[in-house]
């Protein structure tokens, strides 16, 4: 493999895992504050994708007021979500949580295909961010610069949120002890529920973003993504965000070079990611940068 196929094969890779970091985010964001597995998000993942699919092909609105209705839409589902799913079982035992969130994501998977139908669904990418262009010898296409950019921009503004404001100073106390935390007097409900807004809006950038490269949408296209994302977090370190992203980059680079590096074992991509699960969880459990948390009960 010579330096410029290599090159082409690391974009491809950087962009493919940022996608994977950002899913990532929402699992390890409302794992770190509830340890809770929101198997729904993916799910929100693929709502993203349709609200854009249907705000701009089928309505023929402006490619931003798609991405604005996009956003607040599958924002407003992960909010209500949280409403109806989990809130409830706050002070439940954390397998009624578990079950809820499965039962969650079947349901929005299955209403899904009886409104949006089973069949997939063109995208069509709007043609300035697939003008590609040479650099090097290396073939650049926009949308692949793009992704990564947005997604690093995005984390970064995220970080500072957690660390520099009083919002992400109410999470951060969450995690650690939500009792004590409510006793001061913190909204602990309107907290949670701003950390699955969050948690929301990114995958639907990601959503977005995923439709765009991979141009159509269909009910279950959030279910292996959201898998994969699940495996990325766990692999960073399941509550820290530098580490969903750290998992979800490491997770894009194994599946695209090991294609790349060995052709023949193409057909075993997403088996890569599993194998990856299996081995960090018997080396490694609390992932690249996770701590130990405490169970709570």
């Amino acid at each position: 493999m010579n330096l410029n196929m290599f090159m082409q094969h690391f974009i491809n890779a950087l962009g493919l895992g940022s996608l994977y970091g950002l899913i990532a985010i929402g699992y390890t964001m409302v794992y770190g504050i509830l340890r809770l597995i929101n198997f729904a998000h993916g799910d929100i993942f693929m709502l993203g994708a349709y609200f854009v699919f249907f705000s701009t092909i089928q309505y023929k609105l402006p490619w931003l007021a798609g991405l604005v209705i996009a956003i607040a839409g599958a924002t407003f589902c992960g909010l209500l979500v949280d409403r109806i799913a989990y809130r409830p079982l706050r002070d439940a035992p954390r397998i009624s949580a578990l079950i809820s969130a499965i039962g969650v994501s079947f349901f929005i998977e299955n209403f899904s295909i009886v409104v949006f139908s089973g069949m997939p669904r063109p995208v069509v990418q709007p043609p300035s961010l697939m003008a590609a262009f040479s650099a090097g010898g290396v073939r650049l296409v926009p949308l692949n610069l793009m992704v990564p950019a947005i997604s690093f921009v995005l984390v970064g503004a995220l970080l500072w949120m957690v660390h520099r404001t009083k919002q992400g100073l109410a999470m951060r106390s969450i995690s650690h002890d939500i009792e004590t935390t409510r006793l001061m007097g913190v909204p602990v409900d309107r907290t949670i529920a701003l950390t699955f807004a969050l948690g929301s809006s990114l995958a639907a950038v990601a959503g977005i973003m995923w439709a765009l490269r991979y141009p159509r949408v269909e009910p279950l296209m959030g279910v292996m993504p959201g898998f994969k994302a699940f495996i990325a977090a766990v692999f960073g370190g399941i509550g820290s965000i530098p580490g969903a992203m750290l998992g979800g980059l490491s997770l894009g680079f194994v599946e695209i070079m090991s294609v790349a590096f060995f052709p023949r074992a193409s057909g075993y991509r997403d088996a890569f990611a599993f194998i990856l699960l299996i081995v960090i969880l018997l080396v490694k459990p609390t992932g690249l940068m996770g701590e130990k948390l405490e169970e709570k009960i």
